[in-house]
């Protein structure tokens, strides 16, 4: 295989894995009922007049499964965290316990559970047209490629390679999305 053929299957691999690793991580924005620090990602304090993600304000952890403690780095910012919290509109109520912050986690209902499988599917879909995005766009300089003095035999092992490619990153966002909804469903 020329340096040509294997840059363009190298790039439709590469843009496959960045859409795997998106779909990871839009995934874990969607809650399982299960209490997680990564749950105040997106949380943005107001700390000395600078705004500043609550990560870097507070050490975040969770004793179990329905709370979430925020203890801050400096006492005196547990007001700001609060407000960032409740602010935050995640649908959480935390307590100000003097040194630090509890949160309980109510659990979901059905009805929630099934709007985030929604959620999680729809999240899924967009993934799987972002790896035919990359497919067509491999497929076309592909034949570039071809116009450019690459032999027949050689595109055609090229296009099959990259239909591989498809399905094999298809097949991990199809097997992603059945553990995220089990996850979901799980009470």
């Amino acid at each position: 295989m020329t340096e040509e053929a294997q840059f363009v299957l190298d790039s439709a691999r590469e843009q496959m894995e960045s859409s795997i690793m998106h779909l990871e991580k839009e995934f874990s924005k969607i809650r399982a009922g299960k209490a997680s620090p990564s749950m105040l990602n997106g949380v943005v304090v107001e700390y000395y007049g600078s705004h500043v993600p609550i990560e870097q304000t507070a050490n975040i952890n969770t004793p179990d499964p329905r709370q979430i403690i925020v203890q801050p780095f400096d006492k005196s910012s547990i007001g700001a965290i609060e407000k960032a919290i409740m602010g935050a509109n995640l649908g959480f109520n935390p307590s100000n316990e003097g040194d630090l912050i509890r949160i309980n986690v109510p659990p979901l209902t059905e009805e929630r559970r099934k709007s985030l499988v929604k959620m999680a599917k729809s999240e899924a879909e967009d993934a799987k047209i972002s790896i035919r995005n990359a497919r067509r766009q491999a497929n076309e300089e592909s034949k570039t490629l071809e116009k450019d003095g690459l032999p027949e035999d050689d595109v055609k092992r090229m296009l099959e390679q990259i239909q591989v490619l498809t399905d094999e990153f298809i097949k991990k966002i199809d097997h992603l999305t059945d553990l995220k909804e089990k996850d979901i469903l799980t009470v």
